[in-house]
C-alpha cells in the first residue's frame, strides 16, 4: 500500500466530506484490521498503525512486525474489498457525527431553504447537506407550502436516527419570532435593544418586551420602524401575526399595565406569595383587557411571568366579602387571619391549599398542627367545590336542546301576546264614553277574524238589524259553499228593493 496515496485519500475526503483527518485514519486502520482477521483469523493478537506524516501502514501480529510483501497479501482482493465497506461505513458514520455535530450547534437557529415535498401535511426542506421535517403541528395555523417554495424556520431538535440525522424545524416557537427580530432590526443582532421577553400564540398574536441601555434610542419606536416597515416584514412572514410591542421595566407596577396594552389599567395590587397580579379597571375597559377569549392577559401573564388576574373595583369588593366569610368558617382561622390571607391574594380554598404551613404559621401565629388541619379542611373544601363545578358543566353539557327551543317558544308567545294584549286595552279606554258592541264572526280557514265596532247611543232598532246580522251570517256560514253565493244574491236583491 502507498503512503502518499493514503494521504491523499485522507486528504480529499476531509476536504469533501468536512471530516476529521484523525477519523479518515481512524477507518482506514479499522478496514485494514478487519482484512487482517479475515486472513489471519481471530486466534492472533493483531494491530495496525498509520503513520500520519508518510501514510505508510504497519501490522503487527502477536507483537511482531509484517513485511510489506505479506502486508499485500492480506490485501488480496476479497479481503480489500472487506476493508473498502469497512472504511465506507466508518466515514458515513463520521459524516452523520459531523452532521448532527453543526445543526446541534444550530439548534433554536434560523435556517431556511426550499420545500422539496410535502408528505401528509409535513413539509420536507432542503437545507443543503441534509433535508429538515417541517411537522404540521409546527407550522403556523392556516398556512399552506408548494414545491418549491422558500421557507425560514428554527432548528428544534437534532435527532440521530440509524445512518441518517433527522433535523425537526419549527416555524410555532417563540424563538422563531426572536429571530426575525436579530435578522429585521440591526439594533437587536448589535445587542443595542435586548429582547427581554416574549409570549406568542403562534398565527395569533406575539407580544415582545424590548429595553435599551441607551436612553436616547426609542427601543420601541426602532423595532417598529419607519411607518412600521421593519415590522411589516416580521408580520408578513409570519402569515399575518399580530405582533404587540411592550416596553420592558423591572418594577411589575409598570410592566403589567404595558403589558396589557391598549387597555389602560387604574391599580396593580402584588401578591408576592402566590405569584399573582391582581389588576383593576374600570367596566368599559374590562373586555379589552382580557381580550378575545382571553388571549391579552393570557399572553400578558406569559410576558411577565405572573398569573394576572383582571376585575373591576366593585367585583374585588364582592370577591372580598365572600372570601373572608368563607375562610372564617373554617375551624382555626379567625377573621383577622382571613383578611390577613386576603390581603395576600388568597381568594379560594384552592389557594389555602397551597400555602406553605410557614407561611400559614407567620401570618397568624398558629401551631404547625393547627396549619395542617386548615390545609387538610381547606384541601377538602377545594375537592367538594370542583366537584360541584364539574357536575354543573355536566348537566349543562347533558341538557337536551329540546327544552331550550320549547323555552325559547314559550318566550316568542309570551312577547307575542303582550302587544295583542295592549292593543285590546287600548280599544276598549277609547271607547269608554260611548256604548260599543263587539260582534265576532268565524269565518273559513283562509280568511281572517275581524272585528266590527257599532255604536249604539239611542236608536234600539240598530242594534237589533245588527244583531239580526249576527245570525244571519252565522247561519250563511253554516250552508254549503255551493249556497253561499245564491244567498249572497238574494240579499243584496232585497237590499236593493228596499232602498228603491
Amino acid at each position: 500500500m502507498d503512503g502518499k496515496e493514503v494521504l491523499r485519500i485522507v486528504d480529499a475526503i476531509q476536504r469533501d466530506k468536512s471530516i476529521d483527518k484523525e477519523i479518515v485514519f481512524g477507518g482506514i486502520e479499522q478496514a485494514i484490521l478487519s482484512a487482517a482477521r479475515r486472513h489471519f483469523g481471530d486466534d492472533h493478537d493483531l494491530s495496525v498503525h498509520i503513520d500520519r506524516d508518510s501514510g505508510e501502514p504497519t501490522v503487527f501480529c502477536d507483537e511482531e512486525k509484517l513485511a510489506q510483501d505479506i502486508l499485500g497479501e492480506i490485501l488480496g482482493r476479497v479481503a480489500a474489498q472487506t476493508a473498502k465497506q469497512v472504511m465506507i461505513q466508518k466515514i458515513r458514520e463520521a459524516e452523520r457525527d459531523s452532521v448532527f455535530d453543526e445543526y446541534l450547534e444550530m439548534q433554536h437557529q434560523s435556517v431556511s431553504g426550499s420545500v422539496s415535498r410535502v408528505e401528509g401535511g409535513a413539509v420536507l426542506i432542503n437545507l443543503g447537506k441534509i433535508e429538515g421535517i417541517l411537522p404540521r403541528g409546527e407550522q403556523i395555523p392556516g398556512e399552506s407550502f408548494r414545491v418549491g417554495d422558500r421557507v425560514r424556520a428554527i432548528v428544534l431538535d437534532v435527532r440521530k436516527a440509524g445512518s441518517r440525522v433527522k433535523v425537526i424545524l419549527s416555524r410555532t416557537h417563540p424563538d422563531m419570532v426572536r429571530r426575525l427580530f436579530e435578522l429585521e432590526i440591526p439594533e437587536v443582532s448589535d445587542r443595542i435593544i435586548d429582547v427581554r421577553s416574549l409570549a406568542r400564540e403562534a398565527g395569533y398574536r406575539s407580544k415582545v418586551a424590548v429595553s435599551c441601555m441607551d436612553s436616547s434610542i426609542d427601543c420601541v419606536g426602532a423595532c417598529v420602524g419607519m411607518r412600521g416597515a421593519r415590522i411589516k416584514n416580521i408580520v408578513d412572514e409570519l402569515a399575518g401575526e399580530r405582533i404587540d410591542i411592550v416596553r420592558w421595566n423591572d418594577s411589575l407596577q409598570v410592566l403589567v399595565p404595558n403589558s396589557l396594552q391598549p387597555a389602560e389599567v387604574e391599580d396593580v395590587i402584588l401578591c408576592p406569595m402566590l405569584g399573582r397580579v391582581i389588576v383593576l379597571v374600570r367596566d368599559d375597559q374590562l373586555p379589552l383587557a382580557i381580550g378575545r377569549k382571553g388571549q391579552n392577559v393570557r399572553l400578558a401573564s406569559k410576558l411577565v411571568g405572573w398569573d394576572i388576574e383582571v376585575m373591576t373595583q366593585n367585583e374585588l369588593d364582592e370577591q372580598l366579602d365572600k372570601t373572608v366569610e368563607a375562610f372564617s368558617s373554617i375551624p382555626g382561622v379567625s377573621e383577622e387571619l382571613a383578611e390577613s390571607l386576603v390581603s395576600q391574594g388568597f381568594f379560594s380554598y384552592y389557594d389555602l391549599s397551597v400555602i406553605e404551613p410557614d407561611q400559614l404559621a407567620e401570618l397568624g401565629g398558629l401551631t404547625a398542627e393547627q396549619c395542617t388541619q386548615i390545609v387538610e379542611v381547606a384541601d377538602r373544601e377545594s375537592e367538594r367545590v370542583e366537584a360541584e363545578e364539574d357536575a354543573l358543566r355536566a348537566a349543562k353539557k347533558n341538557n337536551p336542546p329540546a327544552s331550550a327551543e320549547k323555552e325559547s317558544v314559550a318566550t316568542e308567545a309570551e312577547i307575542t301576546s303582550e302587544p295583542a294584549e295592549t292593543e285590546s286595552e287600548a280599544e276598549v279606554s277609547g271607547s269608554e264614553a260611548d256604548e260599543s258592541a263587539v260582534v265576532e264572526e268565524a269565518s273559513t280557514e283562509s280568511e281572517t277574524k275581524t272585528d266590527e265596532v257599532v255604536e249604539a247611543e239611542a236608536e234600539e232598532s240598530v242594534v237589533t238589524e245588527e244583531a239580526s246580522a249576527e245570525s244571519e251570517t252565522k247561519t250563511d256560514e253554516v250552508v254549503d259553499t255551493e249556497e253561499v253565493p245564491v244567498s249572497a244574491e238574494n240579499t243584496t236583491e232585497e237590499s236593493t228593493e228596499k232602498q228603491e
